[in-house]
């Protein structure tokens, strides 16, 4: 076999490696690290622009406050709560510091706040609703539908028309006790409230005894004793069968209604041996009256 001749020129005989290869993977990512970098700079440099306008800008300044929902609160009253608003960058301003000012008054019940870009700020108020007037130590305040005190009872609230609540203080008085007996005549007052008719006739309430709550109806001289609970409904029996009883007893000292079904009324003036730890009392049931 003849012997292969090999050339001498190493140029014929280089490995398949492609270094340039490397070399432009290498140079890809370094330009598309910059453009990442400069977009950031960009996103960036925009960022603080916008922040710089939104914290600074004249247009976004507080310079109209629009109020709704208040009724007993004047609005110029509502407005000196809010006096520290005008002015204040509308999108950074701190509204539930002001809201806790709002609610700081005793009419407020809740308040909110919607902003109107560029530059108004929305207000809306809800008051506490007034349901009667309540009455301790000879003191008169307004009561709201909690039971809790508004405000003390004065000529500016004359237009008013609402039943009073007595009890207030009764035994040891403490807070505890004339919070539950508040609430207990709010739930009274709301029930019949669900009746406008029935509602309008009552006069005075007496939560003295939280568990035996009794009522005064225009009207009709008889004190209704209607218990804590089933206001309305015992309201609405004592209703149907009142002019029977008034025709069997025409002077009623009271009605007690506490026992579902049956109606016990003591005439007035009457005396004998007590039943349940209460005069003698006249029993009359709905079927007689039927």
């Amino acid at each position: 076999m003849s012997p292969v001749a090999v050339s001498a020129d190493r140029r014929f005989h280089r490995p398949h490696v492609k270094p340039a290869r490397r070399r432009t993977a290498w140079r890809s990512v370094a330009v598309t690290g910059v453009k990442y970098a400069v977009l950031l700079a960009l996103v960036l440099f925009a960022a603080t622009r916008v922040q710089t306008f939104v914290q600074t800008s004249p247009l976004l300044r507080i310079d109209r406050i629009v109020m709704s929902g208040n009724q007993r609160v004047p609005t110029e009253a509502v407005s000196a709560l809010l006096g520290g608003l005008h002015g204040e960058n509308i999108l950074s301003a701190d509204l539930e510091a002001f809201r806790d000012r709002l609610l700081a008054s005793p009419w407020i019940a809740d308040a909110s706040f919607r902003r109107a870009l560029p530059s108004t700020l929305e207000v809306m108020v809800r008051e506490r609703t007034p349901i009667a007037i309540g009455r301790k130590s000879g003191q008169l305040y307004i009561v709201d539908e909690r039971g809790a005190a508004i405000d003390a009872y004065g000529p500016q609230y004359a237009n008013l028309d609402l039943p009073i609540v007595d009890g207030f203080g009764a035994g040891k008085g403490d807070e505890a006790a004339d919070t539950a007996r508040g609430a207990t005549a709010a739930r009274l007052i709301m029930a019949l409230r669900q009746k406008p008719a029935i509602a309008e006739r009552l006069s005075q309430v007496d939560v003295a005894d939280v568990h035996n709550v009794t009522i005064l109806l225009n009207d009709d001289s008889a004190e209704l004793r209607v218990g804590d609970e089933h206001f309305l409904e015992r309201v609405e029996s004592y209703l149907s069968l009142s002019s029977a009883l008034h025709q069997r007893v025409p002077a009623i000292d009271y009605v007690d209604l506490r026992f579902d079904g049956r109606a016990y009324v003591r005439p007035l003036g009457k005396t004998g041996v007590p039943r349940a730890g209460h005069p003698k009392v006249s029993r009359v049931n709905d079927a007689e009256q039927h």
